[in-house]
């Protein structure tokens, strides 16, 4: 919501909104728009020059504001449709969608294309350190936007990157992902087919062939599909060699249409983030790119120049020989994944993952045995209560990760690990254990209580 009030702003709207607690990036970045904010929802605040209304997915159908705006017979929209309406109307969209790694994703391409000036128009679910903001109209052809599959409002459960009408549709990953409104894998597949069904016979499909899910998904599509991949040969796209570094990622890529004639691979690519699934995230970016006709050496300066994504591997400080990285990781598999790259990163150091399960699927209890194996990857454990504990522990729920029983686990099998009720309550019992030269990889899809900040003090 946050994005499309920057682009609205852009093109010479008036915004206003209202909205329950906000905490950074985006409470600092509606300050820095000038957009005011109400701190609760009631009719008065649909002020009488108010001409429409853009309801959030959180917005109920019994929201003040709504209901007031359709007893006034004001236009009410969704975002993804205002998205749509107002914005992409005339353009290239690129969707990026998967259930990780999208942000970077997104962000990336959009740097390729914005390096190499294209000009491009996007909207990043989160905050891009090469770009001032996390949407810009831009001039180009291209919009690249952040494709989420959570449900797009009270009106319409289906996902939001349905309405992006896209001609380029990016799917990095398919798995198991937000039990409060998908039942299972198969309800998740048949969203992503819906969006691959979408794209016309002359867009294209760019998609991970290294994902089972996702060669799943493929079967619906229209359009030409190209995959990349780090481990299938017969991918379009792929990787040749990777070598990471404390400072990067150093790969080349090769292309079956170059392979086909003998051709060789790109010069040698480096890419500043950690871990091998941004590499994947990178050949995802690669593989659009090419798509609008740019060379390796273009793509080459913009994937040397990327800085990432705010809380993304973001190394927040350092305290008595301790750094501290956020990340937004909360699936089992983005955890893991993470603690991989930060092992990779901060090598012969050991690597505390402190973890809060924020989300309402991230704290389910069917979870407990992902977490276990997930968690078990780094040298040490600190974690959180999930968020949501009481609500998912209601008769008729799905029930409550249990996270004492995980710590309990995770020590069995000799991994130190410690667990408290509250953000503070761990900080206050991590600290104790910490050592000079450990890392603290802090993961959570929220604001984890301002841990970070709150353990760089402590231990300062």
């Amino acid at each position: 919501m946050t994005p499309l009030a920057a682009l609205l702003l852009a093109r010479g709207e008036r915004v206003t909104g209202s909205d329950g607690p906000l905490y950074p990036p985006m409470s600092d970045r509606l300050a820095a728009l000038g957009v005011p904010v109400l701190p609760a929802y009631s009719a008065g605040n649909v002020a009488p020059d108010v001409t429409e209304v853009v309801a959030g997915n959180l917005a109920r159908k019994d929201n003040a504001e709504v209901l007031e705006a359709l007893r006034r017979g004001l236009r009410v929209r969704s975002m993804p449709e205002t998205l749509h309406d107002e914005i992409l109307a005339g353009r290239h969209p690129v969707v990026v969608a998967g259930t990780h790694g999208k942000t970077t994703t997104t962000a990336l391409t959009a740097w390729l294309l914005a390096a190499a000036g294209r000009d491009p128009g996007y909207l990043v679910g989160g905050e891009p350190a090469n770009f001032s903001s996390p949407a810009a109209l831009g001039t180009g052809a291209p919009f690249v936007v952040e494709g989420d599959e959570y449900s797009t409002s009270y009106a319409d459960k289906g996902p939001k990157f349905l309405h992006y009408a896209p001609r380029t549709f990016v799917l990095t990953s398919v798995e198991f992902d937000h039990a409060d409104l998908y039942a299972d894998l198969d309800a998740v597949k048949a969203a992503f087919r819906a969006g691959v069904a979408l794209v016309p016979p002359d867009g294209r499909v760019v998609a991970c062939a290294d994902d089972a899910n996702v060669r799943d998904v493929l079967r619906v599509a229209r359009a030409e599909v190209v995959t990349y991949a780090l481990d299938r040969v017969d991918a379009d796209v792929r990787t040749t060699s990777v070598r990471e570094t404390e400072e990067g990622i150093l790969f080349e890529v090769e292309e079956r249409g170059a392979r086909a004639s003998g051709g060789s691979p790109s010069p040698p690519l480096f890419l500043p983030l950690s871990g091998r699934h941004n590499v994947a995230n990178a050949l995802a970016a690669i593989a659009v790119a090419r798509e609008f006709s740019l060379s390796f050496e273009e793509i080459s300066r913009g994937l040397s120049s990327f800085r990432g994504v705010r809380r993304r591997m973001e190394v927040r400080g350092s305290a008595r020989g301790v750094t501290v990285v956020d990340d937004f990781a909360h699936h089992p598999t983005a955890v893991a994944t993470t603690v991989a790259g930060a092992k990779r990163r901060f090598p012969g150091r050991r690597v505390w993952a402190a973890f809060e399960p924020r989300s309402m699927t991230a704290g389910r209890a069917d979870f407990f045995e992902p977490y276990v194996r997930a968690l078990a990857e780094a040298d040490a454990v600190a974690l959180a209560a999930p968020f949501h504990a009481a609500r998912l522990a209601q008769p008729g729920g799905p029930g409550s990760l249990d996270a004492a029983a995980l710590v309990a686990r995770l020590r069995a099998a000799d991994k130190p690990a410690l667990t408290a009720a509250t953000p503070d309550a761990l900080v206050a019992a991590l600290v104790p254990e910490l050592r000079d030269g450990d890392v603290v990889l802090a993961m959570s899809s929220g604001s984890f209580g301002g841990f970070c900040a709150k353990l760089l003090a402590a231990l300062a």
